[in-house]
């Protein structure tokens, strides 16, 4: 397993970059939307994208946004995303 990672780390690092900007990206038109009173992203979609290898982005977004730092389950869930990712990489490079 650590060959492989080792081999790959530019892959992985690539869909870590885009799985955390996607989810970044998310968090910044859903705070635009909410601004303008349109259509908004579920937050089970948001929440989501945190725990599909996002969570570094989503928590960026939530706090660089002041988007749904009010929310408990946001205030938990989205961190804990973030660790989880931040935990399962080291795992793969230790």
């Amino acid at each position: 397993m650590k060959i492989w990672v080792q081999d790959h780390i530019l892959l992985i690092a690539a869909i870590l970059c885009v799985t955390n900007g996607i989810a970044f990206v998310m968090m910044f038109v859903d705070k635009r939307r909410a601004q303008r009173r349109q259509w908004r992203i579920p937050e089970r979609t948001l929440l989501l994208s945190a725990f599909l290898f996002g969570g570094i982005g989503s928590m960026l977004g939530m706090y660089l946004c002041r988007h749904k730092t009010k929310h408990l389950k946001f205030q938990i869930l989205v961190p804990l995303a973030a660790v989880i990712q931040i935990g399962a990489l080291l795992a793969l490079l230790i």
